[in-house]
């Protein structure tokens, strides 16, 4: 019983000392405010890194399948009735435009074969440029989000933490006597902004650079797959 009750102090006074929730109390107003917007970045930074993670790594599924079933017809300028274009998959939607762009040019009286067809593959090609710019759009939309969370995280903890080191120095300037216990709760709660912002900015950091490389990484294969569909319909067209 002596043991037990010598020893109970300490333990309680280690789960009752500082900590995170300590320091937010001992946090000013502006503080406060900062580290509840920077926890509001942080969910839209999780649910961006999540979400977009999900999408490349379905629509790369998507555009394979697509590409090796294409692979498979032996003519993509008059494919049978029973093709289908998915209108959710991106090589489809490019192969769409394409094939669009190929038979809107119609011939004219006295124009040569061969004109007509260099006139159709020069509009498929031109076609299959801006669908690969259109899908490079696609391709990183909301990553702007996410890399503003990713600069702009740290500077507004780092504005937090000057502002709450600022109010304690002005409240201690106001007393009578200046101590570093009137001073530290202060200080420590305006650190605890900076912290908070690199805790939002370090994940997002390592988030966005993945999802940049698996972006690059669908943008050259879409390169790639115009390249060859262009290919395809030049040889076929003559």
């Amino acid at each position: 019983m002596l043991v037990f009750a010598s020893t109970c102090p300490p333990v309680l006074a280690q789960i009752s000392g500082p900590n995170l929730f300590s320091y937010f109390e001992q946090s000013n107003l502006a503080g406060k405010v900062i580290i509840g917007a920077l926890a509001f970045f942080s969910l839209i930074a999780w649910t961006i890194m999540i979400g977009k993670s999900i999408e490349l790594r379905r629509l790369r599924t998507f555009n394979s399948g697509f590409e090796e079933k294409l692979r498979e017809q032996r003519t993509i300028i008059d494919l049978p009735d029973g093709f289908r274009v998915p209108a959710s998959i991106p090589y489809a939607i490019m192969f769409r435009d394409a094939i669009d762009a190929y038979w809107r040019v119609e011939p004219r009286r006295g124009e040569s074969d061969e004109r007509l067809s260099t006139a159709r593959v020069e509009h498929t090609e031109n076609a299959l440029q801006r669908a690969v710019a259109n899908q490079t759009l696609a391709y990183e939309s909301n990553m702007v989000f996410l890399a503003t969370i990713v600069s702009g995280a740290p500077f507004f903890g780092l504005l937090g933490t000057v502002w709450g080191v600022m109010d304690a120095f002005g409240a201690v300037a106001m007393q009578n006597t200046a101590t570093l216990q009137s001073l530290a709760p202060g200080v420590s709660g305006a650190l605890l902004t900076t912290v908070a912002g690199l805790l939002v900015a370090i994940p997002s950091v390592f988030g966005y650079n993945y999802l940049l490389s698996r972006t690059r990484l669908l943008i050259t294969e879409s390169e790639n797959f115009a390249s060859s569909l262009a290919d395809r319909f030049e040889l076929e067209s003559r």
